[in-house]
């Protein structure tokens, strides 16, 4: 049996539970950071890799400043540098309300959430479901408007799969989609989503860091593509925005996909210095698992398992993408 309780974890767990089940939890919690990482350092790289190219001066400057900083600080330093800011921050009695029910404090990051239990869960497959059904729609519409001509339209299939079908399943269920408030009670917050300072403090790290490198791949497989193809778009009048959207990224991204991809990998990786803040990853738990049992190549032989596996993970569906969107010769 564990005997070591798990203050941050995504799945129910006690100091009872077996190993194998707190191993479980660390493996949870290395995915929380990675996926949501991951998401967040390729939606901020992107905008900071678009605006070193950015006509406006202070904007590009901004944006090379802060490339050329996180990449040449260390990322054991910057997790370290955030993780002492989140302790430096006031009391749960004097967190800061940037916006109303967002509280910041020592405490971590609360938020207001929406309880998800199995009602909600089924809703929320259905809505999956419903992406991918019209995903094989909209691919089989493309398809027949390229044999004949004739175009046709995708959005009453949207909307029926994707808005309707999953409101038609909550409303037949009796789902209630009822936000949790947080309050403040005593010394304490109750209710909402409450992010632990060493978690924010690891995701924080993670993301800017990564971003940072993201940046630059964004910015070469921008200036990747031939400057001919900018030239007929503005000749057409386009939007910088519609032509970056449309023209430019869709043709960069052959460029950008392969080394994203070790950004990835990366990122996941280093979601491992969480041992450092005393975040309970897979790390954390397994040296915990080691030291109680004293089983060291398996606590070692798990955590190399887990890392290969979601890099391996990670790398197939990356490899996947980037053939999908490869330049077929004819």
């Amino acid at each position: 049996m564990a005997a070591r309780p798990v203050a941050d974890s995504l799945l129910a767990y006690n100091p009872r539970d077996s190993y194998l089940w707190a191993f479980v939890v660390g493996v949870a919690n290395t995915l929380r950071v990675a996926v949501i990482g991951i998401v967040l350092a390729t939606i901020l790289g992107t905008l900071i890799g678009i605006s070193r190219l950015s006509a406006n001066w202070l904007l590009s400057r901004f944006a090379a400043v802060y490339v050329e900083l996180l990449r040449d600080i260390p990322l054991l330093l910057q997790l370290l540098f955030w993780y002492v800011l989140m302790q430096a921050l006031p009391a749960a009695r004097a967190a800061w309300r940037p916006i109303e029910g967002v509280f910041l404090s020592n405490r971590g990051l609360i938020l207001p959430a929406v309880p998800i239990e199995s009602p909600q869960l089924w809703v929320l497959a259905i809505a999956v479901l419903g992406v991918a059904v019209f995903y094989l729609i909209q691919r089989w519409l493309v398809a027949q408007q390229m044999r004949d001509g004739k175009p046709r339209p995708a959005w009453p299939f949207a909307l029926g799969l994707i808005v309707m079908l999953p409101v038609l399943v909550s409303w037949l269920l009796g789902v209630s989609w009822t936000i949790e408030w947080p309050e403040l009670r005593g010394f304490n917050f109750i209710g909402g989503l409450t992010l632990s300072p060493e978690y924010f403090a690891l995701l924080i790290a993670l993301v800017t860091y990564t971003s940072a490198f993201i940046a630059e791949i964004v910015r070469s497989g921008v200036q990747s593509v031939p400057r001919g193809q900018w030239d007929a778009a503005n000749a057409l009048g386009l939007r910088r925005s519609f032509m970056l959207r449309q023209i430019i990224l869709p043709q960069a991204l052959r460029v950008i996909v392969p080394p994203m991809t070790s950004q990835y990998l990366n990122l996941t990786k280093n979601s491992s210095l969480a041992v450092a803040i005393g975040y309970q990853d897979v790390v954390s738990v397994a040296n915990t698992t080691l030291n109680q049992t004293g089983q060291a190549i398996e606590a070692i032989a798990l955590i190399m398992a887990v890392f290969l596996t979601i890099s391996l993970g990670i790398s197939f569906f990356m490899n996947w993408y980037n053939a999908r969107i490869a330049l077929v010769e004819r």
